[in-house]
């Protein structure tokens, strides 16, 4: 059964790294247009851009690898 954990492991890896990469890489962190007589709009935070983006909806094939992973660590354990 040491496979199954071994797979388990890489899955709930690969789900990590899949919500990591969608988080970074899901549009621009700085402003283009900021103006460099106003220090308050040089910041790296968009406009309006909610927190949507790390919900179940949007990751929800990396939260699939997660649990999916997870189970079979589980599984590989008590087997």
């Amino acid at each position: 059964m040491v496979p199954v954990v071994w797979i388990g492991a890489l899955l709930f890896i690969c789900g990590l790294l899949f919500m990591a990469r969608s988080t970074i890489f899901r549009g621009d962190m700085s402003q283009a247009h900021s103006s460099a007589y106003d220090p308050a709009g040089l910041t790296l935070e968009p406009n309006r851009r909610g927190l949507r983006f790390l919900g179940v909806k949007a990751n929800w094939p990396g939260v699939a690898l997660i649990v999916v992973g997870a189970l079979m660590l589980l599984l590989g354990t008590f087997a």
